[in-house]
C-alpha cells in the first residue's frame, strides 16, 4: 500500500480528493461506521409500555435478546407521545439496567437503633404478610348497624402520580378485593 492510499484512508483527505466538503457521502464512511447497526436491529422481541416517570403515560419500546432489555426507544405508535421520550423517559433503560440500581431495602426492627440491609424479595414478603395481618386483625363483616360491609378500615391506599390509568385500574382492583375503601390518588395530571 503506498503513502497516497494510506492517506486517502483518512475522511477528510477523501473529502477534499472527491470534492465532498460537507461530508455526506461516502467519504465520511470508515470500514466500522459501515458496519454498524442499531443495537435494536438484534431483538428477539419488542415489548411495548409504558415510561414510569410521570402520569403523561409516553411509550415506549422495550427491546428484548435473551431475555435481557437490550435498548428501550419511544413507541411511534403511541398517541400520547409519538415516539418522542422527554430526557428521564430516554434514561429508563438505566433505571432498569444500571448497576447503581437498589437491590435491596434499608430495615430498622422495631425499637431498633440501626438499619439493616434486607433482600428486596424478603421485604416483599414482609409486607404482604403485614398486609394480610393487619386485614383479618381489622376485617368488618357487617358495620355498627348490622349492614353487610365486607371490609377493613386498618389500611388504606395513596397513589402517586408517577401511575397510569391502567395501574390505578389494576390497584383499585386489588384493594377492593381485598376490602380496602380508602383507595386515593395523589395526581398532578
Amino acid at each position: 500500500m503506498g503513502i497516497l492510499d494510506l492517506m486517502l484512508r483518512w475522511p477528510v483527505l477523501r473529502q477534499i480528493a472527491r470534492g465532498d466538503v460537507k461530508a455526506l457521502g461516502e467519504t465520511a464512511m470508515t470500514e466500522r461506521s459501515r458496519t454498524l447497526e442499531p443495537r435494536t436491529a438484534r431483538a428477539d422481541r419488542v415489548v411495548k409500555s409504558v415510561c414510569p416517570y410521570c402520569a403523561v403515560g409516553c411509550g415506549q419500546d422495550i427491546y428484548v435478546k435473551d431475555e435481557r432489555i437490550i435498548d428501550i426507544e419511544g413507541d411511534p405508535d403511541s398517541p400520547i407521545s409519538r415516539g418522542r421520550l422527554c430526557p428521564k423517559g430516554s434514561a429508563t433503560f438505566q433505571l432498569v439496567t444500571g448497576t447503581h440500581r437498589v437491590q435491596h431495602v434499608l430495615y430498622r426492627r422495631p425499637g431498633g437503633t440501626e438499619w439493616e440491609r434486607l433482600p428486596l424479595e424478603q421485604a416483599m414478603d414482609m409486607v404482604a404478610e403485614r398486609v394480610k395481618r393487619t386485614r383479618d386483625e381489622t376485617w368488618e363483616d357487617t358495620d355498627v348497624n348490622g349492614f353487610s360491609v365486607q371490609r377493613t378500615l386498618g389500611l388504606a391506599h395513596l397513589g402517586g402520580a408517577t401511575l397510569d390509568n391502567e395501574e390505578n385500574y389494576l390497584l383499585k382492583k386489588l384493594f377492593t378485593a381485598l376490602g380496602i375503601v380508602q383507595v386515593e390518588n395523589q395526581a398532578r395530571i
